[in-house]
Parts: structure tokens; sequence; C-alpha cells
């Protein structure tokens, strides 16, 4: 198999099916997930000066839960997913940034103070 046709058939097993779960039903609630898919992939042949030949292929897929659809009573509503990495991430930066902001305010008052003397 070549080059080409691995990265074609890669392309192809990539379906709707990675997006959307297949629906499950609860109680008469009926939840279809959903996630977020990205892929890349390349690759390339070549041959040296002697008439040697090499070929490689890389491949990445990157999958993300983003919520799922909920179907109650007739009623379709959008439970998004919680992303806590980037919950924990926010507000990290936030007590960088507050504590970067109070040691500088704290700093220029200092010197107001200084001057003022």
């Amino acid at each position: 198999m070549n080059v080409d046709e691995l990265l074609k058939k890669a392309k192809d097993g990539l379906e709707t099916k990675m997006v959307y779960g297949e629906p499950y039903h609860v109680d008469g609630v009926t939840v279809i997930v959903a996630a977020k898919v990205g892929s890349g992939g390349g690759g390339g042949d070549s041959r040296d000066e002697k008439g040697r030949s090499g070929e490689g292929v890389g491949f990445g897929l990157s999958v993300k839960p983003m919520g799922a659809y909920v179907i109650k009573d007739g009623k379709l509503r959008w439970e998004p997913a919680i992303d806590v990495s980037r919950v924990l991430a926010t507000f990290g930066m936030i007590a960088v940034a507050t504590l970067f902001a109070a040691t500088r305010f704290a700093r220029r008052k200092r010197h107001t103070e200084t001057e003022l003397s």
C-alpha cells in the first residue's frame, strides 16, 4: 500500500459517528453525545542517488467532548460538556494576573508615599 492509499483509507475512516454518538434512551429521555474531531496527516517518498527509495506517513487525530443533545418530552436542549482543564487554566491565569497587578499597585503606592515624604 502506498502513501496516497493509506491517507485515503484514514480519511475515509473519519465518519459522522465520530462526532455524534449513537442515541441512547433511558426513562423516556434520549441523549446524543457530540464531540469535536480534528485530524491531519501527511506523507512522502523519495529516492537517493543510489536508487533506493523510502516512504513515510503520519496521521493524527484529536477528539474533544463538546456536550450532548437531550430530548425529553418532545423538547430538545443542548448540555455543554465542562472542560475542567480549561476552567482551571483560566482561574490560574486570573490568579497570576491579579497577583501581578496587586504587586505593581503596592510598589506604585510605596513609591508615591516615598516621594511625598
